[in-house]
């Protein structure tokens, strides 16, 4: 296979590599744990990252190419090819918004309470972390708190834990988060509204995930009943037998095997229900299930909730 090539990009003085905002490959390497010679090989053979040059050609990154990095190792440890990487990034920013003023301004607040939520988590303290999430959700809707702020600091927190103190300032935050979500989705659970059930695929996304897809992915008249991580695939016909849920929906956040099809689909004859995916799988098993009877839901809130309340209704083709 030829080479990609990366553009050409403009080169810098040597002394821009002093300036905070640019990083030397060596950094970058301790920064994200990827050797020099592997992020030489995202540069030019995929073209993943693009960092600039100095004058006598030493590459220098910026926080957004560190970003990159990050979300690369994200997808990579989800069971995506490298190779397959490109497109997924690709895809996700023709996704998002244009940076319009007021948009940059939102996330600046967004970015201000992740900052104070730093520091309670930093300091231990869960009186302080209650009353900023008592704030944040009296600020913004339900998936904006999830999507926009608490998740994001989330991730940036499990993706960097090599200082001392860092991996129990993440496990504090994911434990706090789990407990306030197990309490909200109780009492959603507990209504008469009809149930769809929420389950893992076995060992494929963490538990804080699968809580926030049950939230988001519930209304008022849908409760979301979440099948607790390590629930048997083979005997989740005889819990819809028992339960007779309006649908079953299962959970991947990583990059499904070439069998899940298959065996999704002999899952879906047992059943007297509709089957969906939801989750980073559901985009990337599409492809593999259209025409199927199984509905995929994809991995945004809104889009998530939105798409299966028509699955529902009978109006989202499959």
């Amino acid at each position: 296979m030829p080479e990609t090539i990366a553009p050409h990009h403009e080169t810098t003085p040597d002394s821009v590599s002093d300036s905070a905002d640019l990083f030397p490959i060596r950094e970058v390497a301790r920064l994200t744990g990827v050797n020099p010679v592997t992020l030489r090989a995202w540069e030019r053979r995929y073209g993943l990252i693009q960092p600039t040059r100095t004058e006598s050609g030493h590459r220098l990154y910026s926080s957004t190419d560190i970003d990159t990095v990050h979300r690369i190792l994200d997808w990579i440890e989800r069971g995506v090819a490298v190779s397959k990487v490109g497109k997924i990034l690709a895809r996700n920013d023709a996704l998002s918004e244009p940076a319009q003023p007021s948009r940059i301004d939102t996330e600046r607040e967004w970015s201000q309470w992740q900052d104070h939520l730093r520091l309670a988590i930093n300091a231990f303290d869960d009186r302080e972390l209650e009353r900023l999430y008592g704030q944040i959700f009296a600020a913004y809707p339900v998936a904006v708190v999830f999507q926009n702020v608490l998740m994001p600091l989330w991730q940036q927190l499990l993706r960097h834990q090599g200082r001392f103190g860092q991996a129990s300032e993440w496990l504090f935050f994911d434990a706090f988060l789990r407990a306030r979500i197990t309490q909200r989705l109780q009492v959603v659970s507990a209504s008469a509204a009809p149930r769809v059930l929420l389950s893992a695929i076995a060992g494929e996304c963490r538990e804080l995930e699968l809580l926030v897809a049950g939230l988001l992915i519930g209304t008022d008249d849908i409760a979301v009943k979440v099948l607790c991580v390590g629930q048997p695939f083979d005997e989740l016909t005889l819990i819809c037998e028992k339960t007779r849920p309006r649908a079953l929906v299962l959970f991947s956040n990583r990059s499904p095997s070439s069998e899940l099809p298959s065996r999704l689909k002999r899952l879906a004859l047992t059943l007297d229900c509709p089957l969906l995916l939801a989750g980073d799988a559901s985009d990337l098993a599409e492809q593999s299930l259209a025409g199927s009877s199984i509905g995929c839901l994809g991995n945004e809130g809104r889009s998530m909730q939105h798409r299966l309340q028509l699955f529902l209704r009978g109006t989202l083709d499959t």
